[in-house]
């Protein structure tokens, strides 16, 4: 999980994407944004595809 929540973060920043940015364009909430970023351990898959697939991934 942690390769996956520096990839997004790292993602997020080479883009000049706010969480709240990310969040608007991967059609997600901001506290799953948050979430996802401080590693939270129970995700819901179908919104990390959603956030991922804006990364092209």
């Amino acid at each position: 999980m942690l390769g996956l929540i520096q990839f997004v973060k790292q993602r997020r920043k080479q883009l000049g994407l706010t969480q709240q940015d990310l969040a608007e364009r991967a059609g997600v909430g901001l506290r799953f944004i948050r979430d996802l970023e401080q590693g939270k351990p129970s995700l819901r898959m179908d919104k990390v595809n959603e956030v991922l697939a804006l990364f092209g991934h």
